[in-house]
Formats: C-alpha cells, structure tokens, sequence
C-alpha cells in the first residue's frame, strides 16, 4: 500500500499479543486497507487489506473497554482509546469495507482462457447462489417499500384520530355552555384539507446520483451514515432512515471543497449566523465530483491534500481534468488481488498456484470466484442491515396500531355518551 495515501488517521492503542500490552500509535485507513503505526518506535504492526477483512466490531469486556474489533484471517485486532470516539471510526471504516466489497461488478473474467470442468462446476453454484441472494434482496426492498407505506398510513390514522379527539371535546363542552371557556372553531379538519400541501415538484425531479456517506456536522463526533443525492437543481443530505437532513439548493451553495478525492464539505454562509456546513465521506466520492465540477464549477475549491493524492500538487486546479478521480477510483475497484500486480501470480496464495498447476482451476476462474464470492458477501451484509431496520419499522408499527386501537375504543365510548 502507498503510504502517501490516507483517507484518514485517528490516535488509538493497538493490543500487540506477542506483548501482551497496548501500543499507542496512529490507525489509518486507505482506499485499499488499513495500518497501524506505533507512535514511539514509527513501526508498522498491523496491515490489511479491507477485501480480506470478515468482521468489524464493536466490543468491550471488564478487562478491555470501549474497544473496536477487526477480524482477518481468522486473526482478530482489537483497537481502544478510539478518537474523537469509536463510533466514528467504526462508522467510517465500515463503510469503506462494504464499498470495497461492492466495487466488484459481478463476476468478469478477463481473457479468454478456456474453463475447466471445476471451475465451471464452482462457478454455477455460486452465480446460482449470487441469483437466489439478489432475488430474497429485491423481495425485502418491496417488502421494506410496504412497511414505510404502512407506517405513512398509521401516521394518517393518528392525525384523524387527533381532529376526531379534539371534534368530540366540542361537543361534550358547547360554547353555550357557561362554564366553558372555548369558542367553537371550524372543524380542523377542514383546515387541514384546505392547507395540506401539494405534491412537492422536488420529489419529482430527476435524480442524476445517489451515493452512500458519512455525514459530520459542525464536530467530528457528530458522525452519522446517510446518503447524499445530486439533482439538477441542487444536493440532498439525508440519514441512513431516509430522513431528510438538509437540502442545498444550487444557489444556495457557496463553496464545496475538496478535501480528498474521497472527501468534500459544502457550505451555505450567513451574516450574523454560523454558516451551514457538512463535510461528506465517501468509498464513492469519485463518481460525484466530475458531477459536482459541471453543476458548480466556480464554486469548487480543491485544497492541497486533493492535489497530492496523484502528484499534481503544482499542476493548476483548471488542469486537473479527471485524472485524480480516475486515479482515487482505481485504487478502489482496479485491484484485482490487493497486494500483487495484475496478471503476476507471485502474490498468490500457494493453494491457487497448486490448483493452477494441476489445471483444477484457471488464474481467471480464480479471479472469478473471488469476486463472486465477494458480491455474496456485500449482499449478505445489505440483507442484514434492511432486516435489522424492517424489525425497528415492524416495533414501530405494532406501537402504532396498539396505540390507535387504544384511542378508537376510548372514542367510540365518547360517541355512544353522546348519542
């Protein structure tokens, strides 16, 4: 890995287990891995590739607290004394795990090597698997699509349910009445037919790119994923629910800088007023930046860390073209081993070089499966992470329904007072 390349950096501890004692130094993560430097001796103790890492955690015991775990290779790391806090680490480098993941388009092979009897044999199982795995996705997304539109309709019943509420209060207490003090007032409801909004042009609009992030908002603590969307007109910053942070407007933008060809802030100043910034991270950062150069061109500010990740620090900023997203990406999805050249087999593991030398399997088929299995995984963790959040939304719904269950029958007995 190019040390000239870190995403980011945080002070942490590392437990060194031939030791048996916590070194202090710096954790950095890079397009491609993560490393941990001790601060004293300047000595690189750990190094690992995010496509070999199986499990990010967090984890704490009576003996190790507030601590972050990374398994690889059936070795297990364990961080602590994380800043500014574990959850922003855990946030972002878990998000580059899964992006690195996904960077691998399906299976492709490249070259035209004839296939073997095996390979063709592992390679069917797992395009099988990789096909049922994408099906049981797209039937949770419609599934996911169904409780957010149930969840529409209970807040619907409640907000009745509250006009019916405050509807039957009138009508036990009439403004005749000499010991109340309410005047009667146009059904609410009537009101809420004549104010309710139109359907928002917005929603309607065109959506030219939607990337997963990490957000940070005035502090570094303040770190949360969400997902930023570019329209035509301007940018949306929502959370990982889909709830809408914040929207800029194109002339509302006043500046987007470019930190890093994976990280950007963009800013709204005010007189009198704290401006309003967010400074967004992301594996897919690229893909947005060439957009953003078009959509705000003289807005766009690329500071020295941008211009150094490709050597281009003394080259004009009009200049730069697209060669440093093109460069930022292919450190991301242009690894086909991470830690060997393309094509070179002499960082290949010594069971493929057997498998290859008995003509079992082909360097392509090897290739092959890799990224199949890859794509498996990130799918697997997608799946995960939609059944941890339809289980919040299905809580939610029962609470709803317990709730309007509970109003409807206090009503109803309010209704049958009255008759």
């Amino acid at each position: 890995m190019n040390e000239d390349i870190r995403i980011h950096s945080w002070p942490c501890s590392y437990y060194l287990e031939s030791g048996k004692q916590w070194v202090p130094g710096k954790l950095s993560l890079t397009p491609i891995g993560i490393k941990f430097t001790a601060d004293k001796t300047g000595e690189l103790l750990a190094e690992f590739h995010l496509s070999g890492i199986s499990e990010i955690k967090k984890e704490s015991s009576h003996l190790i607290f507030s601590s972050l775990t990374i398994l690889e290779n059936n070795t297990k790391h364990w961080f602590s004394s994380l800043h500014p806090s574990r959850n922003v680490v855990f946030n972002i480098l878990e998000h580059f795990w899964r992006e690195q993941l996904l960077s691998s388009q399906g299976a492709r092979a490249e070259g035209a090597a004839p296939k073997t009897s095996k390979g063709k044999e592992l390679t069917g199982m797992l395009v099988g698997s990789q096909k049922r795995l994408e099906d049981t996705a797209k039937v949770l997304e419609f599934q996911g699509e169904q409780f957010d539109n149930i969840m529409k309709g209970l807040h619907k019943i409640e907000g009745d349910m509250d006009v019916a509420d405050r509807l039957l209060t009138e009508l036990e207490s009439p403004s005749w009445w000499p010991f109340s003090g309410k005047l009667w007032k146009t059904p609410p409801e009537s009101k809420a037919k004549e104010t309710a909004p139109a359907s928002d042009p917005k929603l309607e609009e065109g959506i030219l790119l939607r990337i997963p992030v990490i957000i940070t908002h005035r502090t570094d603590s303040n770190v949360k994923p969400g997902k930023l969307t570019l329209f035509p007109s301007g940018l949306e910053i929502r959370d990982c629910n889909s709830q809408l942070i914040h929207r800029f407007e194109s002339k509302e933008v006043d500046d987007i800088r470019v930190h890093t060809p994976y990280e950007i802030s963009v800013r709204q100043r005010f007189i009198g007023k704290p401006d309003n910034s967010y400074r967004l991270l992301s594996a897919r950062m690229p893909e947005v930046i060439p957009l953003l150069e078009m959509q705000f061109s003289k807005k766009m500010q690329f500071l020295e860390d941008a211009l150094g990740f490709v050597g281009a620090g003394k080259s004009p900023q009009g200049d730069l073209g697209t060669s440093i997203w093109q460069a930022a990406t292919g450190l991301l999805g242009g690894v086909a081993r991470p830690g060997s050249p393309s094509g070179s087999s002499e960082g290949l593991p010594k069971e493929q070089l057997q498998l290859q030398q008995h003509e079992k399997v082909s360097q392509e088929e090897a290739k092959e499966l890799r990224q199949i299995l890859q794509k498996l995984k990130s799918l697997a963790l997608e799946t995960e992470a939609e059944l941890e959040r339809q289980d919040e939304a299905l809580d939610s719904i029962s609470d709803s329904v317990d709730r309007a269950t509970l109003t409807i029958d206090k009503q109803n007995r309010r209704m049958k007072r009255l008759t």
